[in-house]
C-alpha cells in the first residue's frame, strides 16, 4: 500500500510539473518545442513510479495542460497525448525489460529508447491519423529532433541526475521502475 500511494503521490506531482512548467518555458517564443518542458516529469513519472503512472502521466497531462492554459493547442494535442504516454509506458518497460547491469546505463538506454519510442509513435500517428494528408517527414524529423535538441539535451542531464539523487536520498527505492515496486 506504502508504495501505490507514493506513487499516485509522485504521478500528481510530475502531473501539476507538466502543467506548470511549460507555462514558465512558453515566456520564451517556441520555447514549448524547444525545451520540451512537458517531457520531464512525464519522463521521470515513468523511471520513477512504473508502466502504469508513466502511461497515465502522459496521457493526463497535456489533456490537463491544454484545458487549463491553451497549450498544446487542440491540432497538436492528440499527437502529443500518444508521445507522452509512450514516454511514461516505454522509459518504465525498458527499467524492467534491460538486463544491464550498470544502473547508470540502463537508466540512460531506458531515457533514450523512451524519447527515440515517443517520438516515432508521435510521427505514426500524425502521418496515419491525425494528419493525414499534410504529414511531411521533414517537418515531423526537424520538430521531433532539431527543434527540440536543447529540451533533449536538457532531458538527459536532468532526469538522471534527479533519479540518481532521489534514489540515493532513499526517497525512491533503487529498482523504482520493477514491477514489484509498482503497486
Amino acid at each position: 500500500m506504502k508504495n501505490t500511494t507514493k506513487n499516485i503521490t509522485v504521478t500528481g506531482v510530475c502531473i501539476a510539473i507538466a502543467v506548470l512548467l511549460p507555462m514558465v518555458f512558453h515566456t520564451v517564443p517556441n520555447g514549448g518545442s524547444i525545451f520540451l518542458p512537458m517531457h520531464i516529469p512525464v519522463l521521470f513519472c515513468g523511471l520513477a513510479c512504473g508502466w502504469q503512472y508513466g502511461l497515465l502521466c502522459g496521457m493526463i497531462s497535456p489533456i490537463l495542460s491544454s484545458l487549463i492554459t491553451g497549450m498544446p493547442p487542440a491540432a497538436k494535442l492528440p499527437s502529443m497525448v500518444v508521445e507522452l504516454a509512450v514516454y511514461g509506458l516505454a522509459a518504465s518497460l525498458m527499467m524492467l525489460l534491460l538486463k544491464v547491469n550498470i544502473k547508470t546505463l540502463k537508466l540512460y538506454l531506458s531515457l533514450v529508447i523512451a524519447m527515440l519510442a515517443g517520438r516515432l509513435a508521435s510521427g505514426i500517428v500524425g502521418a496515419l491519423i491525425f494528419a493525414r494528408g499534410t504529414f511531411a517527414v521533414s517537418a515531423w524529423l526537424t520538430a521531433s529532433f532539431v527543434t527540440g535538441l536543447p529540451g533533449i539535451a536538457i532531458q538527459l542531464v536532468l532526469i538522471p541526475l534527479l533519479y540518481t539523487v532521489l534514489v540515493k536520498a532513499k526517497l525512491l527505492p533503487s529498482d523504482s521502475a520493477k514491477g514489484k515496486s509498482n503497486g
